[in-house]
């Protein structure tokens, strides 16, 4: 809450949403004098909201005393991914139906990209198989990229970020699975930021990716709408 001065109601409260923000934000592991910094507070207050983050598992330091998100926040947000995964579920099944492929929901979880929902075809005697609880690099794959392409381009982005961010969804082969192709587009919430992102799996390589990219980007935009 802020008052109608402009001073928020409680000032520790703000700095401390404002250091996750940051945190949030920014790719690299954060030092004490960075995260001051960008809050606009002495370091000594930084170090006292950033170790009481840390003891709410918000906030997370590595092995050379950076600091970045730490897992609490993922509880924070179950209820979130509850209605991600709920508004999934309908769009999942149309692109089975539309594409006879296995469709996946995929969130972020640190640097890894882990699949929380799944559709397979029902009808097909031959399909991948592909469960929640997977997990691989989020910089590998069109899942990854994908979840990847709401970011703000920085340089040394990877030419097939580059491309998906040109295309509105991602495309690889064999960079989980050796031999399945992926498509992926990203979930976005209401500010843009990144959700999630919706796949299919497929072993065809005679299959035109700029057709199942439009149906998935269809399909992810549905899902977006949902959470807005």
């Amino acid at each position: 809450m802020v008052e109608e001065s402009g001073v928020p109601a409680s000032q520790t409260l703000d700095r401390g949403i404002r250091v996750l923000e940051h945190l949030a934000a920014t790719r690299e592991p954060q030092t004490i004098a960075t995260v001051a910094a960008a809050v606009g507070v002495h370091r000594s207050i930084a170090y006292r909201l950033l170790r009481t983050l840390e003891a709410h598992r918000l906030v997370e330091r590595d092995a050379d005393g950076g600091y970045g998100v730490g897992l609490g926040v993922v509880g924070l947000s179950r209820s979130v991914r509850r209605t991600l995964q709920a508004a999934s579920t309908p769009e999942l099944a149309r692109l089975v139906q539309e594409l006879g492929m296995t469709a996946f929901l995929v969130v972020r979880d640190g640097a890894e990209a882990v699949t929380v929902n799944a559709v397979e075809p029902r009808d097909s005697p031959a399909h991948v198989a592909f469960r929640p609880g997977n997990r691989h690099p989020v910089e590998l794959g069109a899942t990854g990229l994908a979840l990847l392409v709401p970011e703000e381009p920085a340089p040394g982005d990877r030419p097939e970020l580059v491309e998906a961010r040109r295309r509105g969804f991602a495309s690889s082969l064999g960079e989980v699975i050796p031999g399945m192709r992926a498509v992926a587009a990203p979930v976005r919430h209401p500010d843009g930021s990144t959700a999630g992102a919706l796949a299919v799996i497929f072993v065809d390589q005679t299959v035109d990716d700029t057709v199942v990219g439009a149906a998935v980007v269809t399909a992810a935009d549905r899902v977006s709408a949902v959470l807005g």
